[in-house]
């Protein structure tokens, strides 16, 4: 049985997920929280073109996750240049 952030995810720890994927990541390094969450939603864009609605509410839920970690200054929205 999966758990809750599976279903919503579609990955089993979002916390972690972003911790080791998304903070490490050179998009968030150069750019930011806010670059991530457009990348984003451009994939599910994708998925809502190649019929994947499933897929694309997982992406958008974790889109989701980013801008509220960014809304509580867990994460930078942008880097300052």
């Amino acid at each position: 049985m999966k758990n809750n952030q599976s279903e919503m995810y579609g990955i089993p720890d979002i916390d972690l997920y972003i911790e080791r994927s998304i903070k490490t990541s050179f998009t968030y390094r150069t750019t930011g929280g806010n670059m991530i969450v457009a990348g984003l939603m451009s994939d599910a864009q994708e998925f809502i073109a190649n019929d994947c609605p499933e897929a694309a509410r997982q992406t958008l839920n974790i889109a989701k996750a980013v801008l509220f970690k960014i809304m509580d200054g867990q994460l930078v929205g942008d880097v300052a240049r």
